[in-house]
């Protein structure tokens, strides 16, 4: 048995496995966002394999997970399926991230002190690069961390766990959506600035509408 804490040395095998297979799945979630695996089609392990350049052992691991999510789901002996929603899910998801994020945003409104809110500048910068490269699974990531960030700030883990997972669900596509356009991505990036500068001044007015208005209309 090797005393790695002595030698310093990792397990190569399973480091290595593990990169994989998270490599494989942000790929897919990526391509998810993008609309490259389509809704309603179905993939196979290893014809996915040899598009990532992987064996379909890493790209099974990333789908099972994904069916977790409830992005695919599993075919026995023929691959897997990319879940097909409806408007109406997409617009439950929209109104749950709302009845759960709106409260403690506003909350903590009242609460996080200015310079708190500087420190996210970096954040929403990031969504901002992401939208004007038209970027989309780019945004989508930095949309995410953007709101994570926020919602970190109440101090409940569980919370932004939550929100994080109701969040990537409702950046899926509808079947036969449109690509989402570069200036809804712009537009969208400028309210979380925005919303910054109003939480920054303490404007508690201006922060409730920006908030209800972007949880109506964000596109991812």
């Amino acid at each position: 048995m090797h005393d790695t804490a002595r030698t310093g040395i990792p397990e190569p095998r399973k480091v290595l496995r593990h990169s994989v297979r998270g490599q494989v799945l942000d790929a897919l979630r990526a391509a998810l966002v993008d609309g490259d695996l389509v809704p309603g089609e179905i993939y196979s392990g290893p014809a996915l394999g040899e598009r990532f350049g992987v064996s379909a052992t890493p790209v099974r691991e990333a789908m099972q997970q994904l069916a977790l999510e409830g992005a695919v789901e599993c075919l026995p002996n023929r691959g897997f399926r990319v879940v097909s929603r409806t408007p109406r899910e997409l617009a439950e998801l929209a109104e749950v991230r709302a009845l759960l994020e709106v409260p403690v945003m506003l909350r903590l409104a009242r609460a996080v002190p200015a310079a708190t809110w500087e420190a996210l500048r970096p954040a929403a910068a990031a969504t901002a690069a992401a939208a004007a490269r038209g970027d989309l699974p780019g945004y989508a990531e930095a949309d995410r961390a953007f709101h994570g960030e926020v919602l970190a700030l109440a101090g409940n883990a569980q919370l932004v766990a939550v929100a994080a997972e109701l969040h990537r669900r409702a950046q899926w596509p509808l079947p036969g959506a449109p690509r989402i356009r570069r200036a809804d991505l712009v537009a969208d990036a400028a309210e979380h600035s925005a919303l910054l500068e109003a939480l920054i001044a303490g404007d508690l007015p201006v922060v409730e509408s920006l908030v209800r208005e972007h949880f109506a209309g964000t596109p991812v």
